[in-house]
């Protein structure tokens, strides 16, 4: 499985996981195996209170992430057993980048923990990695993960932005669409509209019905791209009625979204709300 599909969770997973895979120095690209650690490394864990399991295994003074911001790291993950299911090691040696609130919540918090430079270890209960389905076939139902993880670089967040106008006359009602979609155009715009098969540009919020903020590009500061074809069906419907400039409000429905069984970060048949700016089609 590649590895951009292993380690994101909420909306960055559901737009087919936006993490890169970075042009590094020739050290970094060619790294076949984990650094070294410090000889005075512990050998037990320190728990959190959410019951991530942590040990530091190269300490630095660099700088420590915050949940908002991105980093580049090398990394090897396997299970209990010790099957390795992924990792940046070996072969090319490329080491990939993104951003740690897109990413399974042992990470989240996980990667906080140690220095730009520094190598740590994360033994991840399945509550903060892939819950109780799992990420089939890779990763099974209620897993606990492990992970050796050498942060290279920490990139700080941009400055969040807020989204743009909205028509005075834009319409207050939502239309529903032959699916169940809802949505109301908040911008109209005669710019060019994409298909099913185009590749977007967006600024973006997600929310659950309780007004809960889920996901936002705005909050990251940084627009994203993606395929409408790589989306949930709610998505890929609503972005072809807005024009390239215009700004769109869905209400998608379980069903035109996650289904029944939801996914880490999206409980099972939650309907869900965006605010959706479309920057561009490409």
């Amino acid at each position: 499985m590649n590895r951009r599909s292993i380690l994101v969770a909420s909306l960055l997973c559901m737009l087919a996981f936006f993490s890169e895979r970075t042009s590094m120095s020739a050290a970094d690209r060619n790294a076949l195996e984990p650094g070294p650690a410090d000889k005075d490394a512990p050998k037990e864990f320190t728990t959190t209170k959410s019951g991530l399991k942590y040990r530091v295994l190269r300490k630095t003074e660099g700088v420590k992430a915050t949940a908002k911001d991105t980093v580049k790291v090398h990394y090897k993950g396997w299970l209990d057993g010790g099957k390795v299911f992924d990792q940046s090691y070996g072969q090319d040696g490329e080491a990939i980048q993104f951003p740690l609130n897109g990413v399974i919540a042992g990470w989240t918090e996980g990667m906080q923990l140690v220095g730009e430079g520094g190598m740590i270890e994360l033994e991840i209960p399945y509550e903060l990695g892939y819950g109780v389905e799992g990420h089939p076939p890779v990763i099974p139902g209620k897993a606990r993960l492990h992970f050796i993880v050498e942060l290279l670089k920490v990139i700080p967040a941009p400055k969040p932005v807020e989204p743009g106008a909205v028509d005075k006359d834009a319409p207050e009602e939502f239309t529903t669409t032959s699916s169940g979609l809802k949505y109301r155009i908040r911008r109209k715009s005669n710019g060019k509209k994409p298909t099913a098969t185009s590749k977007v540009e967006v600024h973006y919020k997600g929310w659950f019905d309780n007004g809960e903020i889920f996901d936002s590009s705005y909050s990251r500061g940084k627009s994203i791209g993606f395929p409408l074809s790589g989306v949930i069906k709610g998505w890929t419907e609503g972005m072809q009625l807005v024009g390239e400039g215009g700004m769109i409000e869905l209400e998608v429905p379980y069903d035109l979204a996650y289904g029944e069984r939801g996914r880490p970060g999206i409980p099972p048949k939650a309907d869900l709300h965006f605010l959706v700016e479309l920057l561009e089609v490409k």
